[in-house]
C-alpha cells in the first residue's frame, strides 16, 4: 500500500435491536418496556423466593413520631416571637403531623410484628413477606419494621416527577422500579395475602378499590383479608353504609372489609386469617 492510497474506513456495525436505546425508549417499543417490568420482577421474585406478601398501603406525607416532634417544636419556637397566618398555618400542620404520626408508629410495629410471626412458621422461607410502594411515609413506616424485624423488605417504587424517593429500609435485591402503575398494582395484588391500607389520598385509594374490585368480581379466587386501619379517618372519607343503601354494593361487599384501630387486634385478625386461609392449606 502506498501513500497515496486511501485507507478504508472501519466496516459498518448495526445495532441490535435489544441493544439500541433510542429504540426501547420510543414509543414503539412501550409493549417491550411493559413486559420488561413484568418478567424482571417475576424473575427476582422467583430467586428469592417469594411468593406471598402482605401488602401496606398508605400516605407518602405521613412522617414518624420524632420528625412529628421536632417539627412542631421548630414551628412553636418561630410563633413565640411573631404571630403571622403563615406562622398559624405550619403550626397547624406540625400539630396534624404529630396525630398522624400515629399511624406510622403503628404501621412500622405491626409490619415487625407479622415478619416475626412469619420468620417463626415451620419451614419458612421469605413467606408473608411486607411490602409497599417503596416510597416514605406509610410506605416507609412498612418496610422499617420489616427490616427491622429481619425479614425481607419488598418495595415496589414509581418514578414520579415529585414525592416519591426510594426510603432506605427495603432489602436491596427486593427493590423495584417501575414506570407503569398498572403493572406496579399487578404485582402488589398478585402475590398479596393481605392487605393493610392506611390513611392515604388518591394512590391509597386508587389501590385499595383496586383490590376490592378483584375480590367483589371474583377475579381473585383467594381470600385475601382487607384491613382499613384508622377509623375516625376512613368513616370521614368511606361511606359504605351509604353506597349499600343506595343499592350499589351489597352486604357481602361492604363485609370485605375489616376496620381496625390499634396493633394488637390487627395482627391477631391477621395470623389467624393467614394461618386458616394459607398456612394449614399449605400444610395439608
Amino acid at each position: 500500500m502506498t501513500e497515496n492510497t486511501p485507507k478504508q474506513d472501519q466496516p459498518f456495525e448495526p445495532v441490535k435491536a435489544y441493544k439500541n436505546l433510542e429504540f426501547l425508549n420510543s414509543p414503539a417499543a412501550r409493549p417491550i418496556r411493559m413486559l420488561c417490568e413484568y418478567t424482571e420482577p417475576r424473575t427476582r421474585f422467583d430467586k428469592y423466593n417469594i411468593r406471598d406478601t402482605i401488602v401496606f398501603f398508605g400516605s407518602a406525607r405521613t412522617v414518624s413520631r420524632e420528625d412529628a416532634l421536632a417539627r412542631l417544636k421548630a414551628a412553636e419556637i418561630k410563633c413565640e416571637n411573631e404571630t403571622t397566618h403563615q406562622l398559624q398555618e405550619e403550626l397547624f400542620r406540625a400539630q396534624r403531623d404529630l396525630n398522624h404520626s400515629k399511624y406510622y408508629e403503628d404501621a412500622r410495629q405491626l409490619a415487625n410484628r407479622l415478619t416475626t410471626w412469619a420468620k417463626s412458621l415451620p419451614n419458612n422461607h421469605n413467606r408473608f413477606a411486607v411490602c409497599s410502594g417503596g416510597g416514605p411515609g406509610i410506605m416507609e413506616a412498612a418496610n422499617r419494621g420489616a427490616m427491622e424485624a429481619g425479614g425481607p423488605s419488598i418495595g415496589l417504587n414509581i418514578s414520579l416527577p415529585m414525592e416519591q424517593h426510594p426510603n432506605p429500609y427495603q432489602t436491596p435485591e427486593l427493590s423495584f422500579e417501575f414506570h407503569y402503575f398498572f403493572i406496579r398494582k399487578f404485582w402488589f395484588i398478585y402475590l398479596a395475602r393481605a392487605l393493610l391500607a392506611f390513611p392515604g389520598g388518591f394512590g391509597t385509594m386508587d389501590e385499595l378499590f383496586e383490590l376490592l374490585t378483584l375480590l367483589q368480581t371474583g377475579k381473585t379466587h383467594r381470600k385475601v383479608p382487607v384491613i382499613i386501619y384508622g377509623t375516625d379517618f376512613w368513616n370521614q372519607v368511606l361511606h359504605l353504609d351509604a353506597l349499600q343503601k343506595a343499592g350499589v354494593i351489597s352486604k357481602a361487599d361492604k363485609d370485605l372489609i375489616r376496620l381496625f384501630d390499634d396493633v394488637d387486634s390487627a395482627f391477631e385478625f391477621l395470623r389467624d386469617e393467614l394461618t386458616k386461609h394459607f398456612v394449614n392449606v399449605d400444610e395439608e
